[in-house]
C-alpha cells in the first residue's frame, strides 16, 4: 500500500479519496445525553517520518502521523470523499474497534459490524455504546486504565487511533458506477445537479506517509529522542448520534485495505519538542462558548438504520471515574442554539394551497 495514505493540509487521505479530519471540540459532561458539540478547528497533523531525529524510535517503526492533544481534550472525526464512491472505514482506539468493541483485526466483519460506511456516515464523535448515542472521544494518558483499550483488553500497549479504508470491489463497484452515471445523467436532464464542494487546498500536501520505518542509528551529536509519551482515547459524555448499519453484503467490499494509518496522540510539551512548533492553545472554555450563543447541532436522518450498541463499549467507564470529577462549569445550550442537520422536519406549519 505504498503511497496509499497522504496528508493534505490537516486532512488524511486514505486510498482513493477517503478524507479524514480530526476536529477539536467541547468536552461534554459525563451525565445526561447532549446534542452534537461544535467544531472548534482542526488538529494539526504531521508525518512522523519528517522528524527522524526527535520522534521516539517506536513511533518511527509504526510510521503514520501525529497530532497534539491536551489531557481530557475531546475530538471528533469528520469524514469526506473527494469522489462519491463508497468506502468502508475501520476506526480503532488503541486497537479496539470504536464501532463493535471487538479487538482490532484489520478485516471487515459483519457480526458484529466493525466499520462505518462513507459517505453515509458523515462523522464519528465517540464509541458506539448506546441506542442512537455515542460516548465522546476524550484524550487520556496510558497507564491509568482509563482508556477504552485498557478497559476492554486489560492492557494499554497501543494507544492512539488506527484507521483503515476498504473500497467497493468487482461487480459491486461496477454496479455502483453504472447507477451513479445514470443519476448524473438524470440530474443534467432536469437541471437539478447538486453543487459540489471545493477540492481540498494544497493538493496532496506533504506527500505520502510511510506505513513503517526501519530502526535506524541516530547521527552523532544529535538530540536523543525522549521516551514515547503515551496517550489514548477514553470515553466521555453521551451525545445523540447514529452509527449506521451497512445495507450491502460484506462481499461487496474489497478483501484488502486501500490505505491504513496509525495516528499518534501527543501531549503539547512533547509536540513542541518533537516538531519545534507551538501546540494549539488550550481547549475553549465551555461556558464561554455557550454564553456567546454559538451553535450546537442535532443530526436527524430518517432514512438510516442505527447499529445496535456494542455491549462491550456500553460497559466502558467514563474518564471521570479514573481522573476525578470535572469541575469546569457547564452551561447547557438554550433551544435556539441547537441547529437541525440532515433531513430533520422543517420548522413552522405547512400552508395549504388552493385555486387561484
Amino acid at each position: 500500500m505504498a503511497d496509499s495514505v497522504r496528508v493534505a493540509g490537516n486532512a488524511l487521505l486514505l486510498g482513493e479519496g477517503v478524507r479524514i479530519r480530526f476536529i477539536r471540540t467541547l468536552r461534554l459532561p459525563e451525565s445526561g445525553s447532549h446534542p452534537l458539540p461544535p467544531g472548534l478547528g482542526e488538529f494539526p497533523l504531521r508525518r512522523v517520518e519528517d522528524h527522524p531525529d526527535t520522534a521516539p524510535p517506536e513511533w518511527l517503526a509504526k510510521g503514520g502521523v501525529m497530532l497534539p492533544v491536551y489531557l481530557r481534550e475531546a475530538m471528533w472525526l469528520s469524514f469526506g470523499r473527494s469522489g462519491r464512491e463508497p468506502a468502508a472505514l475501520q476506526v480503532g482506539v488503541g486497537k479496539v474497534c470504536a464501532v463493535s468493541g471487538e479487538r482490532w483485526t484489520g478485516r471487515l466483519g459483519r457480526d458484529p459490524q466493525n466499520y462505518v460506511v462513507l459517505p453515509r456516515q458523515p462523522w464519528l464523535d465517540g464509541i458506539n455504546s448506546g441506542d442512537g448515542t455515542v460516548r465522546q472521544f476524550v484524550a487520556v494518558p496510558l497507564g491509568l486504565g482509563a482508556t477504552v483499550e485498557g478497559q476492554v483488553t486489560g492492557a494499554e500497549t497501543a494507544g492512539g487511533v488506527q484507521l483503515q479504508a476498504f473500497p467497493l470491489a468487482g461487480p459491486a463497484l461496477e454496479r455502483w458506477r453504472e447507477a451513479e452515471a445514470e443519476r448524473v445523467r438524470r440530474e443534467r436532464l432536469t437541471g437539478e445537479a447538486r453543487r459540489r464542494g471545493p477540492a481540498a487546498p494544497g493538493g496532496y500536501g506533504a506527500g505520502p506517509i510511510a506505513a513503517a520505518a526501519p530502526a535506524m542509528a541516530r547521527p552523532g551529536g544529535g538530540p536523543v529522542p525522549a521516551p514515547a509519551p503515551a496517550m489514548g482515547l477514553g470515553a466521555g459524555g453521551s451525545m445523540r448520534q447514529e452509527v449506521y448499519r451497512d445495507e450491502r453484503p460484506l462481499s461487496d467490499w474489497a478483501g484488502e485495505a486501500a490505505g491504513r494509518v496509525f495516528v499518534h496522540l501527543v501531549p503539547p510539551p512533547a509536540w513542541s519538542r518533537i516538531t519545534g512548533e507551538p501546540a494549539p492553545p488550550s481547549p475553549v472554555d465551555r461556558a464561554a462558548y455557550t454564553n456567546a450563543g454559538l451553535p450546537w447541532f442535532d443530526h436527524y436522518d430518517e432514512s438510516g438504520t442505527d447499529l445496535a450498541p456494542s455491549g462491550t463499549l456500553a460497559g466502558v467507564k467514563p474518564v471521570g471515574d479514573w481522573l476525578g470529577d470535572d469541575h469546569d462549569p457547564w452551561t447547557p445550550p438554550v433551544p435556539g442554539q441547537v441547529k437541525p442537520l440532515g433531513n430533520a422536519p422543517r420548522p413552522g406549519k405547512p400552508v395549504q394551497d388552493g385555486t387561484w
